[in-house]
């Protein structure tokens, strides 16, 4: 497992370089060095595992970054170390300058601001990690795309990286709107979810089925059952709960629009007929806020599928990436 240390945390990640069939690496030899990067930013409770099948369509033509997001999948520290860490980073709200010309407006003062104050789990400080991990590797210049959460903190990124993100493929992940009710049974749900958590629940043998069926349409395999349980149980409980808290306040939800009315690359949104977490019309929502917005365009809908559309149906999200990517070059 290789790991970069992030604000203390040591990232768990996978970097897979363009693997061309044999028979055309020769002639792809010149375009090497113009190879572009995907980076793979996955969602709450979940790992880079879920990108596996969609980077395995990919990576013939792209070079591809997958990594665990601070607190969960394999990017978490010792219980004691751990908490000591995330101690230190929640008590004082990381202050990050925006990019030049840009500014938000502030739904509680109502004035504008250009220095936003990201706390330990909010998307911006997410999207800081990000960047953190990019420098180390030595990246610039990449795609983003994002997993439900994942694709609020890419289009965070993109905004505050504006000269280092070309574009955002933003799947099952949308908002824009705050629904005071909804978002109080989401949160209730979510924290009463994260109480219960002994390690053995991931050797319960019903409780993968059970979790291969969640937010999908049709049943996962086994497998990805297994996945999520040991991501769900393995959580930094400090993570789950502060990403799930900070990230689906009024304030930040009304902030998501402003971002994506202000970017200048290119954002591509895939939503599904069945996805009940983020059903879409609200991603068509927030698509619509992009100065590049094109109805039918800026948004792909794939038929029968859930919340899950990376491991649902790869092979159309793949088809819907690359023509994404080939527009824009």
């Amino acid at each position: 497992m290789l790991t970069k240390s992030i604000r203390g945390v040591p990232h768990a990640y996978d970097l897979i370089h363009r693997q061309a069939p044999p028979e055309l690496i020769e002639s792809l030899s010149e375009e090497s060095a113009d190879t572009q990067t995907l980076v793979f930013i996955h969602g709450w409770l979940l790992s880079r595992a879920y990108w596996q099948p969609l980077i395995q369509k990919l990576s013939t033509s792209f070079h591809c970054l997958s990594y665990d997001m601070r607190g969960f999948g394999e990017s978490v520290l010792d219980h004691q170390t751990g908490h000591q860490a995330i101690a230190q980073s929640v008590a004082t709200p990381e202050p990050i300058e925006l990019p030049s010309g840009r500014s938000l407006l502030s739904t509680h003062s109502g004035q504008k601001i250009e220095t936003y104050h990201a706390s330990a789990y909010s998307l911006a400080a997410y999207a800081k990690d990000l960047e953190s991990l990019l420098d180390q590797l030595g990246l610039d210049q990449v795609w983003l795309l994002g997993h439900s959460l994942g694709g609020s903190i890419a289009l965070w990124a993109a905004y505050l990286l504006p000269q280092r993100v070309k574009g955002v493929v933003c799947i099952n992940a949308g908002g824009g709107i705050y629904i005071e009710n909804e978002f109080e049974k989401f949160r209730t749900a979510g924290q009463q979810m994260l109480k219960y958590r002994p390690s053995w629940l991931a050797h319960m043998p019903l409780l993968p089925r059970v979790f291969s069926r969640v937010m999908v349409q049709q049943p996962l395999s086994l497998r990805w059952g297994q996945q999520r349980v040991r991501d769900f149980v393995r959580a930094d409980a400090q993570a789950a709960k502060g990403s799930l808290l900070e990230s689906t306040t009024a304030a930040e939800v009304y902030l998501l629009p402003q971002v994506i009315s202000q970017l200048d690359q290119p954002v591509h949104f895939i939503t599904a007929t069945e996805d009940s977490i983020m059903p879409p019309r609200y991603v068509q929502y927030l698509a619509s806020f992009h100065p590049e917005f094109s109805e039918g365009e800026t948004v792909s809908e794939i038929a029968e599928c859930g919340h899950m559309a990376m491991i649902e149906q790869p092979e159309r999200v793949a088809r819907i990436v690359e023509s994404v990517l080939a527009a824009s070059d």
